[in-house]
């Protein structure tokens, strides 16, 4: 049996590795290009594609490509399908698999400190001290312990950012469509997104990119938001306004803003633009900003999260093949 692996990371690549060591009866061979109508013909000869696109969409041109080659498998690193087109998966009758459980703490914790960093005004503070400059005013910031943290989406992600936030202290709210038993005895739960939005201090978005949740946060939602709210987007980029976003902190009514995903991250985040002309100048306009912290869809990255990403993946194509339905199986 034999698996492709596109845009494998020098990191991913120990996982892999120690994967196959595992695995002495299975072929893996890697190439850290991305799976494209070009690169597609790579495929040729194998069982099982394995991706990880990072916004490249995975299209007709490229999967009638593959199902060519005689291969209806593919098995993703992540959680995330906004880069498939299903129904071109299912015209050429593909199995398809995510990982929908990695390392959970990863994004949380990665949410969890940028908020805290927002109300201690950190970057701004960062930002003085490397220009020595090492007063203590105007740069005062909130204790979390004080605030009201609005988690919004309470699955797995959702869950232990709540537990991170209780962890400092602070009051949590939550809304999700489908309460978590857990989570519904706590009494943590508003009833709507507008009352999450009228209470919270610190909004922390950990919804999928669904079109029902496409710009939650726009302009209307942060005019029914709490004067001087953080908010956290580690969630998906389409679930923000961007230029919404920038609005409300230029009116002062947004106190700061960490996007660690972006609505047009694809070919922009996980490229190196030293020295190069930056092709995006919303993105451009938010780095400046003292009270902004951009993170290249980054929150996932640890080394718990890329092995985990790895071995389930692989663990799926091979399921596939002996005739099995994994467990990170997507239906569609």
């Amino acid at each position: 049996m034999k698996i492709i692996a596109f845009g494998i990371r020098e990191d991913e690549q120990v996982a892999v590795d120690v994967w196959m060591t595992k695995h002495p009866e299975v072929q893996v061979h890697t190439t850290s290009e991305l799976l494209t109508p070009q690169t597609a013909k790579m495929a040729e000869g194998y069982d099982v594609v394995n991706i990880l696109q990072a916004g490249i969409p995975v299209g007709e041109e490229t999967l009638s490509q593959l199902h060519d080659l005689g291969i209806n498998i593919l098995t993703l690193r992540n959680v995330g399908t906004d880069d498939l087109d299903f129904d071109v998966l299912k015209k050429y009758q593909f199995s398809v698999s995510n990982v929908p459980r990695y390392s959970p703490n990863a994004i949380a914790e990665h949410a969890m400190i940028q908020m805290s960093r927002l109300f201690r005004h950190m970057k701004q503070m960062d930002i003085k001290v490397y220009n020595h400059n090492l007063a203590w005013a105007p740069t005062i910031g909130r204790e979390v312990r004080k605030q009201t943290i609005g988690i919004v989406g309470t699955g797995n992600i959702g869950r232990v950012a709540i537990q991170i936030a209780q962890g400092f202290g602070a009051k949590v709210i939550a809304y999700d469509k489908f309460h978590n038993p857990e989570i519904e005895a706590a009494g943590l739960y508003v009833d709507t997104l507008d009352e999450l939005f009228e209470q919270a201090d610190g909004i922390s978005l950990h919804v999928p990119g669904l079109p029902e949740n496409h710009h939650m946060i726009d302009e209307n939602a942060i005019a029914k938001m709490r004067d001087k709210v953080v908010i956290v987007n580690a969630g998906r980029g389409n679930l923000v306004d961007t230029d919404a976003v920038i609005s409300g902190l230029d009116q002062g009514k947004i106190d700061g803003f960490a996007m660690d995903t972006y609505e047009d991250e694809g070919g922009l985040f996980n490229v190196d633009w030293t020295g190069k002309e930056f092709p995006d100048q919303r993105v451009a306009n938010l780095i400046t900003r003292d009270n902004v912290i951009v993170s290249p869809h980054t929150a996932f990255y640890t080394w718990t999260a890329s092995e985990e990403m790895v071995e389930q993946s692989l663990d799926a194509g091979l399921a596939y093949t002996q005739g099995q339905v994994p467990e990170q199986a997507v239906k569609f």
